[in-house]
């Protein structure tokens, strides 16, 4: 026999039922909490239920930002996307690092692809720059003043997170990871569980800096040690301090491996409003 729908079942003895307190909610606090979802697509979306007009309208959002993103980057050639702090001036080190890591990129045939915005993503796509190579971006639309950097030949701004990561990810032959805070965490582990249940090509991952991530990399074999992920998923990761080091991993694992072409991209329709990225045939 089934078990009964919950709210139909006696309370186990000893145990009292008893109703969540219900909290007055002022009409000043509903138009606070409306002003604050109003302000950006992305609140609405994860605030709950709302109307089923409003949630048709973003799913709409949704769309178009799919959209955009496809017919932004869609001629691009293939990227290596290079994911890390916003917050790294250009005299910092890691900034140094990851401007060396987008001209080593682009002299390999890649488009530089980051997240558009200053610090680590600015550095790698300046380094591209100085290489004569290409440098996109996908941007997100955030509360507080976000404009893409200088060092870009084509960007799009993104309304919703998701989405931004979707598109990093899906253009990319492989990932550079720098040093970087929740963002940067939150983009290497979707790539690395993309590529671990096997909804990705076991494209390369590079992660640099080494003395900014001991305690991730302690972590991790600690999720080894607790049987949460395999040794093959570690396999997955190169640690690296050196370009060179890194370089030589994406040719391996991005080049060879795919037996990819670097140089070959769709056809552009000028009817369709399409155009190439100058230098990708």
């Amino acid at each position: 026999m089934s078990a009964p729908p919950l709210l139909d079942r006696e309370p186990e003895p000893g145990i009292t039922m008893t109703s969540a307190p219900v909290t007055n909610v002022t009409p000043a606090e509903i138009r606070a909490d409306e002003k604050f979802r109003s302000q950006l697509e992305d609140r609405a979306l994860l605030s709950g239920p709302n109307r089923r007009l409003r949630d048709l309208q973003l799913l709409w959002s949704v769309a178009k930002d799919f959209m955009i993103g496809f017919r932004g980057l869609h001629f691009v050639g293939p990227c290596i996307t290079v994911f890390g702090s916003a917050r790294f001036g250009e005299d910092h080190r890691y900034y140094k690092l990851a401007r060396d890591m987008g001209a080593a990129i682009a002299k390999m045939g890649f488009t530089v692809l980051t997240g558009g915005g200053p610090g680590i993503m600015e550095a790698a796509n300046r380094g591209a720059k100085d290489a004569g190579g290409r440098s996109v971006g996908c941007n997100i639309r955030l509360p507080f003043e976000q404009s893409h950097n200088p060092y870009l030949d084509r960007w799009v701004t993104m309304e919703h997170f998701f989405v931004r990561k979707t598109l990093l990810i899906k253009y990319s032959y492989g990932f550079i990871i720098m040093p970087g805070g929740f963002g940067t965490m939150d983009e290497m582990f979707e790539a690395l569980t993309l590529i671990q249940t096997k909804k990705l090509k076991s494209f390369p991952i590079v992660i640099m800096g080494s003395d900014f991530w001991p305690e991730m990399r302690q972590f991790m074999d600690h999720m080894l040690k607790g049987a949460t992920i395999s040794s093959e998923d570690l396999d997955l990761i190169k640690w690296t301090d050196t370009v060179e080091e890194a370089v030589a991993h994406l040719q391996e694992k991005a080049v060879t491996q795919f037996g990819l072409r670097r140089g070959q991209v769709p056809k552009s329709n000028v009817l369709l409003g399409e155009t190439a990225l100058e230098g990708v045939h």
